[in-house]
């Protein structure tokens, strides 16, 4: 079996190969291929000596940082399972995790995370220096070996419903993953890779850390997301900048606010964004502040971040997520809920599919069929080109007077509101109805009021699409992506709505 970890070995086989640039993050590291070898072998033995066994569930509450991925290979290395889980989550969500994974340890990159340095606290975890940095550990946990060897990484996703899952991904999954991104980017070590989505998540792992490691092109990694350090790290030396719409849409709203309508980087080339439908306008816009095409792209982390992705020039006005990557199948079910007229269930299979939720088979059963197809949950339809569009959730997809709504496309209207920053739409049941509500991120010196909204959309949207009442804030609940949770909508503003 071909493991994830053989990505890196590949490149220890000649000096110049072994001394080349691989990370770089903000405690100043700057490791070499060797380097992160050197240790993810060392931080290796000290998991074995600690008790950890192949089929362990390693825990790693992180941000971005090299420590970060060398625990990562150092897990893979000696045949446990790698868990990372973003920082940034809370002491109950992160407690949930652990009684579900039941982890046998616990690394927590404290240099880069403050958030890291309060969970090692509450978990009486201490200090283990080494040449991977100052990284902590707890290890007083019992544990039952997973026997799936094939298994690299446990990631746990809420979805639309805040219930979290633990995917299983195989080795072959991420290696497929990080391959296919490289290539769909064309990768070289002549690349400096912008690495700001988390490695928690699986975007980040495969479509950057992974990929990057497989095409030899070093990774800056960058722990969060912060907007003017975001802004002026592009324009030194990046070469690739993959990210979600939101990081997007905020890197445009700062530009603003200094007077700027462009990045203005002589080194930028590929830029592309996640699974959400563009509007046109927006996507010109985009592509005009960086200089060069926007690409999209359709992932979820029970399919290793990719199943489809351009590949389009600047201006072209495809507003799809692409075709099928290739290895991977995209069909339509226009049978399930909401299906019709050409359009249904978005389904996929291929290497790219996980091998099921850990301890979950009946959730498993519920998206995996026995023909290998992923049951996504998205709702879509492909065009004339084979190119995949996607309309929503099929959870989210909200019933209005009759009437199907998808809340993407009234996002986009709002979205192309200048004083816009996001949008999410959500459904709210009322009496013998559903009503749609929009709620909308703006700067914090914003004067923009609902009333203009509403005016702004009516000629953009028909009658039972347009939102009854739009919320604005200066923020809106968010993952560490800057994926809002939608979720969390309806409680966080509930006296708003009230």
């Amino acid at each position: 079996m071909n493991r994830v970890e053989d990505y890196l070995a590949d490149h220890l086989s000649t000096p110049d190969r072994a001394t080349a640039l691989a990370l770089t993050d903000s405690t100043d590291a700057r490791w070499s291929y060797g380097d992160l070898d050197a240790a993810a072998q060392a931080l290796g033995a000290a998991l074995t000596e600690k008790g950890v066994a192949p089929g362990d569930r390693v825990m790693i509450v992180s941000e971005n940082c090299a420590a970060a991925v060398a625990a990562l290979f150092a897990t893979w290395r000696i045949g446990a399972i790698a868990l990372p889980v973003n920082a940034r989550q809370s002491r109950s969500e992160l407690q949930r995790i652990m009684e579900h994974a039941d982890p046998r340890a616990v690394l927590l990159t404290t240099d880069v995370s403050p958030d890291a340095v309060k969970h090692a606290q509450w978990l009486h975890a201490h200090s283990m220096p080494g040449p991977w940095g100052r990284i902590w550990a707890a290890f007083a946990m019992a544990s039952d070996p997973y026997p799936d060897p094939e298994i690299a990484v446990l990631l746990y996703t809420t979805g639309t419903t805040g219930d979290p899952k633990g995917v299983m991904l195989t080795h072959e999954n991420v290696r497929f993953g990080g391959l296919t991104s490289a290539n769909l980017r064309g990768m070289t070590p002549r690349d400096m890779i912008y690495g700001v989505l988390p490695t928690t998540h699986v975007f980040g792992l495969c479509s950057v850390v992974v990929a990057a490691i497989y095409a030899g092109a070093p990774v800056r990694l960058v722990p969060r997301f912060e907007v003017g350090a975001v802004y002026d790290g592009l324009r030194d030396g990046v070469t690739l900048f993959s990210a979600v719409p939101q990081m997007h849409a905020l890197l445009m709203a700062h530009a603003r606010a200094h007077g700027l309508t462009e990045l203005g980087s002589a080194t930028l080339r590929y830029v592309s964004s996640g699974a959400a439908p563009l509007d046109p306008t927006w996507k010109r816009e985009a592509e005009a502040f960086y200089g060069v095409a926007l690409q999209n792209g359709y992932g979820m982390t029970e399919t290793t971040a990719g199943t489809s992705a351009t590949r389009n020039e600047i201006g072209d006005p495809d507003i799809s997520v692409g075709p099928p990557l290739p290895g991977i199948e995209v069909a339509i079910d226009v049978n399930a809920p909401g299906g019709g007229d050409n359009m249904g269930e978005v389904m996929t299979r291929g290497p790219h599919i996980m091998r099921g939720y850990f301890r979950n088979p009946i959730e498993t059963e519920k998206v995996l069929d026995a023909q290998g197809w992923m049951h996504t949950g998205d709702l879509g339809r492909v065009d004339e080109k084979g190119h995949l569009h996607i309309l929503g959730r099929s959870k989210e997809l909200i019933i209005h007077g009759g009437f199907n709504v998808y809340p993407p496309e009234v996002e986009a209207a709002l979205n192309d509101h200048p004083g816009v920053v996001q949008a999410a739409v959500i459904g709210r049941q009322v009496k013998g109805d559903e009503e749609v509500l929009a709620f909308v991120q703006v700067p914090a010196d914003s004067d923009l009021t609902e009333e203009a909204l509403k005016t702004f959309v009516q000629d953009k949207l028909a009658g039972y699409k347009r939102p009854a009442r739009i919320i604005l804030a200066t923020t809106l609940p968010a993952a560490p992506t800057g994926k809002v949770l939608k979720h969390k909508l309806l409680d966080t503003f509930a006296r708003d709505l009230s």
